[in-house]
């Protein structure tokens, strides 16, 4: 214990310094004679153990987490022997493993070391969460997938990558070497897609579009889903249609690896709720709370429009959220612009604003907001104080989505993490109304 907290405090002291002299060298600089190398002499260290792995990589700007669980569940459902590791930590075994703050791929060492461990339980399948950042980073390495999944790809991280093509370009690392693509046909991009990877076998589903997995019937009801495949009708307790966009991406991988259409409709049907994302808080004022991940303008205007479609036309719907400092600040007007179309009122507030003013931050967002929407915006930078302003206001029947932190457990401020809990804090409000 001793050891580790000598570690966080060396980290926090020298962390200004590195801000200071990091900016100074190129990227690319540093994932070649520094990530590389690390993620060589860790994989070499552990004795590469993700060699015989069956790989279901998992990549995209939203959906990644959800869609990497309902393989896992499916496949465990299924009786295969199988390990995730996501944004929300790592499940091995029997065991629920944290991967650390604000982490979706883990750095080299530990993600080697969770490797040995899935080896060790003879464990078959991984399905794996990827970031843009530790593709480009070479986190993986020397990882070959054996099905790459992109679920949907929109404007998110261009403070590391600097441009959307960059950006693009470190997602499709996963599939250079991927036995097999799963890729969302709807995507406007998709043509440009299949022509970047001519070598990659790929599969398709679709809502839209023609494509190999596009289901019939669909019906999207206040607390599940229903559609057709084939002669089977499925259901599943996730909403909205970027929830099917997860589910049609999941069953594509799981039929390639064979697992039957009825296990996988089982499975469907008892998926259990995943943290942070549209997490119902419950209460006894019949307000509709919940606790969502979103963070990004599509993943906004995904869980708002689905929201904002199962409100009687006297609810209304209230978001409290901000955005992360020291992170793509061009995505700020964009995500208030996609909050004001949907939502009754909002309120601005901290987001790990990390060495940034979390004030000046919520004025770029609402640089984004046109004149007409101005009225249903407040600032209170105090993210406690927010959720509590948006509870007393929220009455009967209303829509409550406190956004932007989901399942984590920390905000940052300054070069500190401190404990954090929106589904408490907001769970305490709704006590106190």
């Amino acid at each position: 214990m001793a050891n580790k907290t000598v570690l966080r405090l060396t980290r926090t002291l020298l962390q200004p310094f590195r801000s200071v002299f990091r900016p100074l060298i190129p990227q690319v600089l540093v994932n070649y004679f520094y990530h590389l190398p690390i993620a060589f002499l860790a994989s070499r260290m552990y004795g590469n153990p993700g060699k015989n792995l069956e790989i279901i990589g998992v990549t995209g700007t939203d959906g990644k987490t959800t869609t990497s669980l309902l393989i896992y569940h499916i496949l465990k459902t299924a009786g295969k022997k199988v390990a995730v590791i996501t944004t929300i930590g790592a499940r091995i075994g029997r065991k629920k493993i944290k991967t650390g703050f604000h982490v979706t791929s883990p750095n080299s060492w530990k993600l080697q070391k969770l490797l040995r461990q899935i080896r060790s339980q003879k464990i078959r399948y991984l399905v794996l969460e990827t970031t843009s950042h530790g593709l480009d980073q070479f986190r993986l390495y020397p990882l070959h997938p054996k099905i790459a999944i992109l679920t949907n790809i929109t404007h998110e991280h261009l403070d590391y990558h600097k441009t959307f093509e960059k950006y693009l370009e470190s997602k499709l690392k996963l599939f250079r070497h991927a036995e097999h693509a799963i890729i969302n046909k709807d995507l406007t991009i998709f043509s440009d897609l299949n022509a970047r990877l001519p070598k990659v076998h790929f599969s398709t589903y679709s809502l839209l579009s023609d494509s190999q997995l596009k289901p019939e019937q669909v019906k999207f009801l206040k607390n599940s889903t229903k559609f057709t495949l084939g002669s089977l009708e499925y259901t599943t307790p996730l909403t909205g249609s970027y929830n099917l966009y997860n589910t049609l991406a999941a069953i594509s991988a799981c039929l390639i690896l064979d697992v039957s259409p009825i296990d996988i409709k089982r499975a469907l049907s008892t998926f259990p709720p995943v943290k942070g994302r549209l997490e119902p808080i419950e209460n006894k004022h019949g307000i509709h709370a919940y606790v969502d991940f979103a963070h990004t303008p599509n993943a906004l205007t995904e869980v708002l429009s689905n929201l904002a479609v199962q409100r009687a036309p006297s609810e209304k719907l209230f978001v409290v959220f901000g955005s992360a400092g020291l992170r793509d600040q061009t995505k700020r007007p964009l995500m208030g612009a996609a909050v004001a179309k949907f939502a009754d009122r909002i309120i601005l507030t901290s987001e790990d604003p990390r060495t940034e003013d979390a004030s000046k931050i919520a004025e770029n967002i609402l640089a984004g907001v046109p004149d007409e929407h101005q009225p249903k915006f407040t600032i209170e930078i105090n993210r406690s104080k927010a959720i509590s302003q948006a509870v007393k206001e929220a009455g009967r029947g209303d829509y409550l989505v406190v956004c932007g932190k989901g399942h984590e457990e920390t905000m940052c401020f300054g070069y500190t993490e401190y404990p954090w809990s929106d589904q408490d804090t907001l769970t305490q409000a709704l006590k106190e109304k």
